[in-house]
């Protein structure tokens, strides 16, 4: 067995302990593996007591990471993110000295981001896009890996802020958490009767971690790969594509396309893989896209959802994949 399955397996075992944990969500627990295998950030959307804590508590005692949990107040400040410099006293000398922040840690939990103010939340901006904090013309780096893993509820709950744009978009993806059937329900109650974290032990060290962050960065994308994923970010944009994006005002970014490709790679390589294929980045696609897209008004006040754009999309995508050799056929003719 290759250097690379064997790395590969250890990450379908942390899959495996995640499950143990959280039951009855494999595909979440599965498409949160992928997000940071990927080496992206993951937004965990749902309402309180859905287990969207313990996921993240769960991930820090199998990877063995300095994980760091951040909870969005109203009134919590960007330096109460990044740290500070403070006056210090050392040998009779007077001088600022950083402090580090919460920010500084290899898994940083952003608990609830959605309830501190646009301001606050753009701390993570620099931090999320290039692993490092800027403080008073100073620039600090951040450990690797760096990952954010944040939770929100949904807009609709009384005290949440709207994400900005710039945000939403540093996310590599945006994961939905549903309400636990009842027969999870009852397993949690005859097993875990205060729901408290089982004891774990580690599955995957730093090393492995970024041993195998850099296997998937090098995995391979074919040219039809990636065209595949060019036409279906650019048919986000009302003005390519026709009818399936009406419902849609603004369009995702080129940060879509490298989000949903890296997704691709990480889910190919979590199967065993080492190409990727059609069906990783169908795989892939809403949870890469969902929070990238920005319905117009009208759609939203008829209750269209992001999740059904997408795959509307999709399918028109690949309505224009089984129809292309009969259209070029039809142009030499």
């Amino acid at each position: 067995m290759s250097s690379m399955q064997n790395l590969s397996e250890k990450w379908r075992e942390l899959e495996k302990g995640l499950n143990a944990v959280i039951l009855g969500k494999e595909a979440l627990v599965k498409d949160v593996v992928i997000g940071l295998l990927a080496g992206g950030h993951v937004l965990l959307e749902g309402l309180p007591g859905l287990g969207k804590t313990m996921m993240v508590r769960a991930l820090s005692s199998l990877c063995s990471l300095d994980t760091r949990r951040i909870q969005f107040t109203p009134d919590l400040m960007p330096l109460d993110i990044t740290g500070s410099y403070i006056l210090t006293e050392e040998g009779g000398e007077r001088k600022f000295t950083f402090h580090q922040g919460p920010v500084f840690g290899n898994l940083i939990l952003a608990d609830e981001i959605n309830r501190a103010s646009p301001k606050t939340q753009s701390a993570l901006l620099e931090a999320m896009q290039e692993r490092r904090v800027t403080v008073i013309g100073k620039t600090h780096e951040l450990p690797s890996p760096f990952w954010v893993m944040a939770t929100q509820n949904p807009i609709e709950l009384e005290g949440t802020y709207p994400l900005p744009e710039a945000q939403l978009d540093r996310f590599m993806m945006k994961l939905l958490v549903d309400d636990v059937p009842a027969e999870v329900l009852e397993r949690l109650l005859l097993e875990r009767g205060r729901g408290d974290l089982p004891e774990m032990q580690p599955v995957l060290g730093r090393e492995e971690i970024a041993r195998a962050m850099k296997d998937v960065e090098a995995l391979p994308l074919s040219k039809p790969i990636a065209s595949y994923i060019a036409r279906l970010v650019m048919a986000t944009h009302p003005s390519e594509g026709g009818a399936a994006a009406k419902p849609i005002k603004f369009g995702a970014s080129p940060r879509a396309a490298l989000a949903m490709g890296m997704a691709g790679r990480a889910r190919a390589y979590l199967d065993g893989r080492e190409t990727v294929g059609f069906e990783d980045v169908k795989a892939v696609a809403a949870q890469t896209l969902r929070h990238r897209i920005i319905l117009d008004y009208a759609a939203r006040l008829d209750g269209v959802t992001s999740d059904a754009v997408i795959a509307g999309i999709l399918e028109s995508v690949d309505e224009l994949e089984r129809k292309a050799p009969a259209i070029i056929a039809e142009k030499e003719a």
